[in-house]
């Protein structure tokens, strides 16, 4: 039967995934960090044992040791030269740098061993096997499905098993609590790149049996995608599920080579099943606790016309008059990385998206227009604008899956996603032209003729113009409000929601805007040859060298793609270090070592300054301007504050539960206009909790929650925020990326759909609101506007926090624990700020707090929660001689309660 033999066939295969997942596996619960050097490994590892076999005639088993322990070294040498420096960068960071690892590795081999199919004798013993009477296959993938289960139970045992493993395991959760137990987390992160790196080789050097004997650094390139998918599914965490999981995407990609007559699909199909997985799996916010990366810096986009157009008339002016012509190609090459770096810059710069897919977004668009072009006969400026238009489809569709996923997982799956375009579509001849190819024919932009190769002057100043424009949209979005608005999702997408904004619009917006940067840099690279060869021309590691020489240059900046580009293979840089344009085409020429030299550049660049070149090159100037805005105040002018929606909030009888802990129970709390609401209880009484509920964060599993006599219990919180009830954060959540007045300003900005649109052309000249300039006022915050909030001492980072909370206009107000870190008259003044916002401004306010004098001299009516039930409700008098409140508070010690009926704090009367 069909179907058994090629699901048979398929477990070879699927026991390569399960080896180099199991390694990926490894690695992150030792380090916590995703590898995407690992089919770099496994590619170090299966070359080592072909050159050992082939040209010295070694035995299999000395040709695999020496590769395991090569690779092992290599793994070795990756976690002491390149994690361990970026031990405390953002992972982020360092998944960025196991990119710069991938491109020294395959370089590497490419130099020593070319880019030719090699042969090398199967590593294990083949021939047929008979399972049935119809069902033959080889005896070869029994084998590697054996070795498979013999590393997955090895590994399993070990770390459930053992000390080391459970070590390995803490250190994962918690490497300074791994380290208190006497465990040196260097040590265990040292031992798992090791022991990854050789599972790797491992991999690489059984291979081979898969291939029937045949192997190219082309073929092995696509290794890590089996695996990454398989990991995935193991959740980075089960060796049995990495087991399970990746002879069954073995099986199926081999019953869809079988069945499936489309090229490509039985490599890319596997990754979308995981793509929905991860879709399914993920949540819409991150959960209260999760940590956001410190992503490198972002400039401020600001580029006086006074600079930039002297500077760009004298660039096109050299490009057009004083460039000799043989340098065109060249140039034209970089300019156009350039242009699809600008897409990373809005993505992973600005709204923190990891993407890997922004070549194959190029790509599309260059398809589009491509065949339009050439099989239609368009025009070039429509075909253009077509092209441009159908990557921006894809990227939305791209943008999906952040929705749900973030983080290096959402590169993952980016990456899977270019893969699989490239796989299916790009790869099959079927639609790409066929016989006829895609060949567009006399271009011209306007009248001009701009046909690359008669005119390759004209052609070259056209992309130039091209990453101008693009470049000064991009600089108009970073300065507009829709700036503000990514910055503050790629900072902390929960405070991002709070104060209404639309995560979700907001992503998928920077994904659209960002596949379409990315299509004009596609279709102007595409159309630069005579013959769009999109298999060759965009393929998946471009997408890789994309981001690579972005953050390089500085991915926050307009000019980190312009510095990166230089080292584009084919790009300035051969022009640059080569004496003749014959060298940079030759094998002995420099550019042969470009590509290595970039993996290098950026692993170098990461550990010295993660935010880039342009970053480095323009600190003195950014000295110099902070003592020059130090010296700068601006100006706030309060004047008449306009009146808030006067509203009530009602919860009604909320329960919430995690699992089989229940955190609310049937917890009831009315707030009117202009009452302060105080809301007590010991550390776990659900006072957070109860905010998260409120405000969207969490579902209630019974209860509503009313505003303004509508039930809102189903809105997301961006909504709520919008309607009027805002919140502050226990933790502050401020967006650090942005100054405290652009703080103020994203939280008091109108969030209208028009200014996506707008924003591309005009930036706006952004004024402190009223609300804004009051609260300003109030808490003394004038001084610091020009400050990014981690330049601030704690509590005034505080009083930031509920200075934005302000800005946003609330009907009602959610305050957590806004006094935590103040001193006594700190907080005797936040009590003041509090009183006034209920009885002059009308806001109802609910005050959390375990400063119990601070909530019982400010609040109108108090509830005290125990366990998740209210045990207590009514005037402060009340609380103050409830018995109920005491036995709570202080047990039955009755020396303690004098200083609770005097108002004193809780803190005051145990201390």
């Amino acid at each position: 039967m069909d179907v058994s033999t090629f699901a048979l066939i398929g477990l070879g295969t699927g026991a390569i995934n399960v080896l180099l997942a199991a390694g990926l596996v490894l690695i992150y619960r030792g380090s916590g960090v995703i590898n995407f050097a690992h089919g770099g490994f496994a590619l170090l590892g299966a070359f080592i044992v072909m050159d050992l076999r082939t040209q010295h005639d070694m035995s299999w088993p000395l040709a695999l040791g020496a590769a395991v322990i090569a690779t092992a070294v290599a793994g070795l040498l990756v976690q002491a030269l390149v994690m361990r420096p970026l031990r405390t960068a953002s992972p982020l960071a360092r998944v960025i740098a196991t990119l710069g690892v991938l491109t020294v590795l395959i370089q590497g081999v490419l130099l020593e061993y070319g880019a030719e199919q090699r042969t090398v004798p199967l590593p294990v013993p083949s021939g047929p096997v008979r399972i049935a009477s119809d069902v033959v296959v080889g005896k070869q993938n029994f084998y590697l499905v054996a070795i498979a289960v013999v590393v997955v139970v090895a590994l399993s045992v070990t770390t459930f098993r053992t000390r080391i493993g459970n070590a390995l395991t803490a250190s994962a959760e918690n490497s300074r609590a791994a380290a208190a137990l006497g465990w040196s987390p260097n040590l265990l992160a040292a031992l798992t790149w090791g022991l990854g790196g050789a599972l790797a080789g491992l991999a690489g050097a059984l291979f081979p049996a898969t291939s029937t004997g045949f192997i190219s650094i082309a073929q092995m390139s696509v290794l890590i995608v089996g695996g990454l998918a398989t990991a995935l599914l193991a959740q980075f965490r089960s060796y049995y599920l990495a087991l399970a999981g990746g002879l069954a995407i073995g099986i199926i990609q081999a019953l869809t080579t079988r069945y499936v007559d489309q090229t490509g699909v039985a490599d890319a199909v596997p990754f979308l099943v995981i793509v929905v997985v991860l879709v399914v799996r993920g949540k819409g916010l991150p959960v209260r606790g999760t940590a956001a990366d410190r992503l490198p810096r972002v400039g401020t986009g600001r580029a006086h016309p006074a600079v930039v157009v002297p500077i760009a008339v004298a660039a096109i002016a050299l490009l057009r008059f004083a460039t000799p012509g043989d340098w065109y190609p060249a140039l034209i090459v970089s300019i156009c990385f350039a242009v699809i770096g600008l897409s990373a810059v809005v993505l992973t710069g600005y709204a923190g998206q990891l993407s890997l897919a922004q070549f194959a977004l190029g790509g599309a668009g260059a398809y589009v227009a491509g065949r339009l072009a050439a099989a239609r006969g368009w025009p070039f400026e429509l075909a253009l604008l077509a092209g441009v238009v159908g990557a921006m489809v894809l990227g939305l569709l791209f943008g999906l899956p952040a929705l749900r996923t973030r983080g290096v997982n959402l590169a993952v799956v980016t990456f899977g996603l270019g893969f699989a375009l490239h796989q299916i579509l790009f790869s099959n001849s079927d639609y790409t032209g066929g016989e006829f190819q895609t060949k567009p024919s006399s271009l011209h932009f306007f009248g001009v003729d701009v046909d690359p190769i008669s005119h390759a002057d004209n052609y070259s100043l056209l992309c130039a113009v091209w990453f101008i424009v693009l470049a000064l949209v991009v600089a108009t979005v970073r300065r507009g409000r829709v700036g503000r608005r990514l910055l503050a999702v790629r900072t902390n997408e929960r405070a991002a929601a709070a104060i209404g904004v639309s995560v979700l619009q907001n992503k998928l917006y920077a994904f659209v805007l960002s596949a379409g940067i990315a299509g004009v840099g596609g279709v102007l690279f595409g159309f630069s040859y005579p013959t769009v060869l999109y298999q060759q021309l965009f393929v998946p590691d471009r997408s890789i060298t994309v981001l690579v020489i972005t953050v390089i240059g500085g991915v926050g900046y307009l000019g980190g793609p312009v510095l990166g580009a230089l080292l584009v293979p084919g790009g300035i840089a051969v022009l640059l270090f080569d004496t003749s344009s014959a060298a940079s085409t030759t094998d002995d020429g420099f550019a042969r070592f470009v590509p290595l030299l970039t993996g290098i550049v950026l692993v170098v660049m990461l550990i010295a300054n993660q935010n880039g070149l342009v970053d480095q090159l323009w600190q003195p100037l950014r000295r110099l301007g902070s003592r020059w805005a130090g010296e700068q105040r601006f100006t706030v002018a309060p004047g008449p504050r306009s009146a808030v929606a006067a509203k009530s909030l009602e919860v009604r009888g909320v329960t919430q539960t995690f699992g089989t802990f229940t955190a609310l129970t049937e917890v009831s709390v009315t707030i009117a206009p202009g009452q302060v609401v105080g809301v007590l209880g010991p550390n776990g009484a659900g006072k957070t909790t109860l905010i998260d509920v409120i405000t969207g964060y969490n579902r209630p599993d019974s209860g509503a929650i009313i505003l303004d006599q509508q039930d809102i219990t189903a809105w997301p919180p961006h909504r709520r925020a919008r309607a009027g009830l805002v919140r502050s954060f226990q933790s502050l959540e401020l967006f650090d990326d942005l100054t405290v007045r652009e703080n103020l300003l994203a939280s008091s900005e109108k969030q209208d759909l028009l200014a996506y649109l707008t924003g591309l052309f005009h930036a706006g000249t952004p004024r402190l609101t009223d609300t804004v300039s009051t609260a300003v006022e109030e808490l003394e915050l004038t001084d610091v506007l020009h400050q990014r909030p981690e330049e601030l001492s704690y509590a005034r980072r505080r009083l930031v926090a509920i200075a934005r909370a302000i800005a946003a206009r609330p009907s009602v107000l959610l305050l957590d624990e806004p006094a935590a870190g103040l001193d006594e008259y700190e907080s005797a003044e936040l009590g003041r700020l509090i009183r006034r916002l209920a009885d002059d401004w009308g806001i109802g306010v609910l005050l959390i707090e375990h400063d119990v004098k601070l909530v019982l001299d400010n609040s109108d009516r108090v509830v005290v929660l125990e366990f998740g039930r209210v045990i207590a409700e009514g005037t402060p008098s009340d609380i103050r001689h409830s018995d109920v409140v005491r036995r709570a508070y202080l047990g039955e010690n009755p020396e303690l309660v004098e200083p609770l009926e005097t108002g004193g704090g809780v803190q005051a009367a145990v201390g």
